[in-house]
Order: structure tokens, then C-alpha cells, then sequence
């Protein structure tokens, strides 16, 4: 039975913040910040090397609002401004990432999320999709064909989330974790959830009920086996809990040309990532660059 190849998505907004504050500031000679491009890229090598990939492809957000800020005027409002010293490496990431011959998807109006669920699926038909990741907002999409490889504790600590690692620690399945979430919210990106309504409660419900919809039907029709208080707790925030579920779904049909014949990784030529990495004084990465390409 021919190996299926093996893809992977970058999440990459989320690596490099996750990278930006788990290593110390560098700079080259230039005096340009390089901490967050050179902790992405250790990252991204070791998990070239970890899942054997064959092709790669990229997805950054875009500064401009979304069609979720449209709907919900507070979504993500409480996250800090993006440090001026990422916002100087998301550039050099990405001639980082052409010089690679990586392509890069960025659309406006959408999230990287959404450009990542949208390939995903597209990709899951002829491929094992691995999403590179520096947080667990992807978990949604965990299926048999589809992982998250994100962080551990540390920035060489690696953990792949499969469907059952994800109900080992949440209790509910990947496809449950837009209801979980549009119950218990999410603090980084301002999503609401239910007041009252931790993530202990919000696992149990989905338990029991399957997800929010469910929930909400079985209220309407007066036979919901729920703590009174929890039952008030829904009733009252309905409209709210409705809107967090269209907040932490991700699109999956975003308007985007994807091959995954086009992402074939390693037809860069060497001179050139390496005249790249020199200019950000990675003289490390660059002896590394040789494994990359065996």
C-alpha cells in the first residue's frame, strides 16, 4: 500500500508569537529583531524532520478586521496590540518563507484559521495534513487524517494532538471543541461564552448533550436534565452562546486557489536560503540545512 505524503500547514502568526516570548530578544548585525524568525524556524526544522513532510505551505492573518469583528464588534478587543517587534520579523518570516519556496495564503476579511481549515480539508483527500501550530485553536479540525503539532512547554517540547488526545484532555471530541468553546469561551481572542459556565461544566454538557444546539432544544422543549442554576445560566445568555458558536467555528470553504502539487517542499535552491539566513546571522540553521533536504 503506496505511504500517503504528509503536509503541513503553519500557523503562522501563532508560531512566532509563541516563539517572539519563549526565547530571549536577538538581533543581528543589522540590528534588526530575529528571536521570533529564528525560534519559527526551529520549530518549523524539527518538525520537517519529525513528520518527513513534502510539502508545506504557510497561512498568515492580515492587520485588517474580519468578518467576525462584522459580527461581534468585541472580538479579540481585550488581546494586546501585536509587540512592534513582531510585526518587523512577520516580514522577514515571509522572505524567510519564499526563499524556501513556500507558498504563502493570506486573505482579507479572513483568518489564518480559516485559510487553514479551508486547505486542510482540501488536502486531507490525498495527504496527511500536520497544522504547525503555537496554540490549540486548530484542534477543531483533528480528525484521522488531520493533527496538530504544536509546543509543549518549551520551544523544543512537541506534542501532536490525534482525536484521542484531544478528548483525554478536554473530555469532548475535536468536532465538539466549537461547542465546548462557545459555552466555557475564549479570553484570548474575547469570545464570550456563557458568564458562569467554566470549561469543567462546558465538557460536562457536551458530554451529555452533544453540543449547543442540542442543549438549546432540549430547554425549548422542557426536558433538559440540567441544575437549575446551569439552566438559567443558558437560557439567559442563549443570544450570546449562539454568537460565541459563529465565532469559533472556522470556515472551511474560503475562496482560495490551493494545489497541493504546488507545495512540494524542497525545490529551493541552497544559495539562496542560505545568502537569507546569513543576513539574519542563522549560521546554525544553516548547517542544519543539508538534512533538510535528505
Amino acid at each position: 500500500m503506496e505511504e500517503k505524503k504528509r503536509l503541513i500547514i503553519i500557523d503562522s502568526n501563532a508560531l512566532l508569537h509563541r516563539a517572539f516570548h519563549a526565547l530571549p530578544p536577538l538581533t543581528n548585525k543589522k540590528g534588526e529583531a530575529t528571536g521570533a524568525v529564528y525560534g519559527f524556524l526551529l520549530i518549523l526544522f524539527k518538525a520537517i524532520k519529525d513528520l518527513n513532510a513534502d510539502y508545506i505551505v504557510a497561512c498568515f492573518d492580515l492587520p485588517q478586521p474580519t468578518f467576525r469583528h462584522e459580527k461581534f464588534e468585541g472580538y479579540k478587543a481585550q488581546r494586546p496590540k501585536t509587540p512592534e517587534g513582531i510585526v518587523s520579523q512577520i516580514l522577514i518570516t515571509k522572505e524567510v518563507l519564499r526563499s524556501f519556496k513556500i507558498p504563502i495564503f493570506v486573505k482579507e476579511g479572513f483568518e489564518a484559521d480559516d485559510l487553514i481549515a479551508t486547505i486542510a480539508i482540501k488536502a486531507e483527500k490525498n495527504s496527511e495534513v500536520y497544522i504547525l501550530s503555537g496554540d490549540l485553536d486548530n484542534l477543531q479540525l483533528v480528525n484521522e487524517k488531520i493533527k496538530v503539532y504544536t509546543l509543549g512547554k518549551g520551544i523544543k517540547d512537541t506534542v501532536i494532538y490525534d482525536k484521542g488526545r484531544v478528548i483525554n484532555r478536554f473530555g469532548v471530541t475535536p468536532e465538539q471543541m466549537i461547542d465546548f468553546k462557545a459555552l466555557s469561551g475564549d479570553p484570548a481572542d474575547n469570545i464570550p461564552g456563557v458568564p458562569g459556565i467554566g470549561k469543567k461544566t462546558a465538557s460536562e454538557l457536551i458530554q451529555k448533550f452533544g453540543s449547543v444546539k442540542n442543549i438549546y432544544s432540549e430547554i425549548d422543549q422542557g426536558m433538559a436534565n440540567i441544575k437549575p442554576r446551569i439552566k438559567d445560566l443558558l437560557t439567559v445568555h442563549k443570544k450570546i452562546a449562539l454568537l460565541s458558536l459563529e465565532l469559533v467555528e472556522m470556515k472551511k470553504d474560503v475562496d482560495i486557489e490551493f494545489l497541493l502539487e504546488n507545495c512540494e517542499f524542497g525545490k529551493f535552491d541552497l544559495k539562496e536560503v542560505e545568502e537569507k539566513l546569513k543576513t539574519l546571522d542563522f549560521n546554525t540553521l544553516i548547517n542544519r540545512l543539508p538534512l533538510l533536504l535528505n
